[in-house]
């Protein structure tokens, strides 16, 4: 009898009630096994070493990346990229990791914005990659300010475009399209709330959008390449004056509020190398400018240095694009002529896609486009962020 009572006894226990506690119980004992623990933070070193998979980082800010090797530690221009270091006095590029800032971020990590957090620690998750051409992390998932554990951020994010994959908001109504569609939209896109800029105030805009990264006194020549006081402008002998890369005479636009003030395509330039280059069209061969090395010039075309031959080929197709005859101005278009005089045309065409080809926007570039936007003419050239668009239109 007592056998099968034990029995009965144990069936009636094994109830459903009974079944839910031993399962809270064994919910309760497996849970500190299933959580994974915090991910510990790593150094900048040690984040400049692995620049693989996803890491957390903790560092001081010590600046905004503008190239491979150099640095801003003042007059920020940007709110999308900063560098970490493990002392927040570090100068050493070598020894900093470069952080992208995302459109979740800009608002309180942007050193733009927020130029107080130089010298502070924060600490960042995200993919550890090259970033510039240098060590660094992209795609942040959580930033915070100290060497506490992250958060991730709470509400949505305010989409900004930068002069990087977050420009798909302002992109929008051109996301999609090709050819006659895609150019007519971004005409639409870069042609609404632009802020005009006199021709004397191209001056001092000059002076930021082109700063040389290493020296913040002075401005970069867009086809010599040399660095130049700032304050060298004017129109003497060994001053820099704005240079119209879509020559001004090839619509008869003169320096017109509109496409002849347009940061886009103007650029500083020695006064001497400028006037050679004179209203030429752009193609390849000629003799060697004296004072501008890797720059070559015939009768009637100009080719420049191999380093910004796809920022001359992309800010022609920039006002090819912005300049559509609806706004007083002439319809400017792209020709494969080198012929073309005072017609609102320009080229070499076939010569200007192989260069946005053979040299794909870099660091200096991208940063111009984006200090264009934010704080001058509120605008972008579409081509410095998309230049597959080139192909597409042209």
């Amino acid at each position: 009898m007592s056998g099968p009572t034990r029995y009965r006894r144990t069936a009636v226990l094994a109830t459903p009630a009974l079944l839910g506690a031993l399962v809270l119980l064994a919910t309760f004992f497996r849970a500190p096994v299933m959580v994974p623990a915090a991910a510990a933070s790593m150094t900048v070193a040690q984040a400049i070493a692995s620049q693989s998979g996803t890491g957390t980082v903790t560092g001081y800010v010590v600046g905004e990346p503008t190239a491979t090797s150099t640095v801003r530690t003042s007059g920020f221009t940007g709110d999308t990229a900063l560098a970490l270091a493990d002392s927040s006095s570090q100068t050493g590029t070598g020894s900093m990791l470069y952080v992208q800032i995302t459109s979740t971020y800009r608002s309180a990590f942007g050193l733009l914005t927020n130029p107080g957090l130089m010298r502070t620690q924060i600490t960042v998750t995200g993919t550890l990659t090259a970033y510039f051409s240098h060590a660094g992390l992209k795609s942040p998932t959580a930033m915070t300010k100290g060497a506490g554990s992250t958060t991730s951020p709470t509400t949505a994010p305010t989409v900004t475009p930068t002069s990087s994959s977050g420009t798909d908001a302002y992109y929008a109504s051109a996301l999609g399209k090709s050819g006659d569609s895609l150019k007519n939209a971004l005409h639409s896109i870069i042609s609404s709330g632009v802020t005009k800029l006199s021709y004397d105030a191209v001056w001092n805009a000059l002076k930021v959008t082109d700063q040389d990264p290493s020296n913040s006194s002075n401005v970069i020549l867009v086809y010599s390449g040399t660095s130049r006081s700032k304050t060298l402008n004017g129109g003497d002998t060994g001053d820099w004056n704005r240079e119209h890369v879509w020559a001004k005479s090839h619509g008869d636009f003169g320096t017109a509020t509109g496409p002849g003030t347009d940061l886009h395509h103007l650029r500083p330039e020695d006064v001497t190398v400028n006037a050679v280059r004179d209203n030429k069209d752009f193609d390849t061969g000629g003799s060697a400018v004296s004072g501008a090395a890797g720059n070559y010039t015939d009768s009637d075309s100009w080719e420049p240095r191999n380093a910004v031959k796809g920022d001359v080929a992309r800010m022609i197709f920039y006002m090819a694009v912005r300049y559509e005859g609806d706004d007083a101005f002439a319809d400017l278009e792209v020709n494969n002529s080198v012929s073309n005089g005072s017609a609102p045309y320009i080229g070499k065409l076939s010569v200007l896609k192989t260069w946005n080809t053979q040299d794909p926007p870099d660091a200096f570039e991208k940063n111009r486009n984006q200090v264009i936007y934010a704080s001058y003419q509120h605008n972008r050239n579409p081509f410095i962020d998309h230049p597959e668009w080139v192909s597409s239109i042209f």
